[in-house]
């Protein structure tokens, strides 16, 4: 049995506490700011025209991710695949949602606002490091912020090392895409080594 209406739904968890309710601000207070400027990690959520959903990635050294004022954050777009997913779903529909991480912390921070893409030349410069000049930068136009609560983080005890994977247990990204590719399309492509691929990796972080 599938549920599919809101009052369903309440059955099962009743009524959001009111710390709950409360704690989502319209804006970046010093914490959230305080946050953002220490964390290293962010993922972005976004749609396309469709509905269809996207998670990515984004690293960098802790406070890439600027914080322009109360209401502006600033994303430098890094070298990746070129798939533009992201990028392309701003395009449609101009939202996006984040969530900051920080190593050795289990609370997050989720912001969700509405973004654009700037070559702006004084927003690349503001978001330029040692590495590059990103070609563009995401500027998010924050509506909601708000701290997510550490319970995840402490079930997966994700940074416990001692619960970290071995890397042996799975084929290398090499391997599983060779793997994918060839069952789907059913054409042998070649398979880079763990090492091989780490090294072509270092050469555009």
């Amino acid at each position: 049995m599938n549920l599919t209406t809101r009052h369903e739904l309440r059955q099962l968890y009743g009524a959001a506490s009111e710390r709950a309710s409360l704690k989502e601000l319209p804006s970046l207070d010093r914490h959230a700011q305080q946050f953002i400027a220490l964390s290293p990690f962010v993922v972005l959520a976004s749609a396309n025209a469709t509905g269809q959903m996207d998670a990515s990635p984004r690293g960098g050294d802790a406070g890439f991710v600027k914080v322009i004022d109360t209401q502006t954050l600033l994303i430098p777009d890094a070298p990746g695949n070129n798939r533009l997913d992201t990028l392309e779903n701003i395009l449609d529909t101009g939202q996006l949602g984040l969530l900051f991480m920080l190593p050795g912390f289990d609370e997050t921070l989720r912001v969700n606002g509405q973004a654009v893409l700037s070559i702006e030349p004084s927003a690349l410069q503001q978001c330029a490091d040692a590495r590059r000049t990103p070609a563009l930068v995401i500027r998010v136009k924050v509506q909601a912020v708000y701290l997510h609560c550490a319970k995840a983080f402490m079930r997966a005890q994700l940074w416990n090392p001692s619960r970290h994977a071995q890397r042996h247990l799975m084929p290398s990204m090499g391997e599983m895409l060779r793997d994918q590719i060839q069952a789907i399309q059913g054409q042998a492509v070649g398979a880079e080594t763990q090492e091989e691929m780490m090294a072509r990796y270092r050469q555009s972080l």
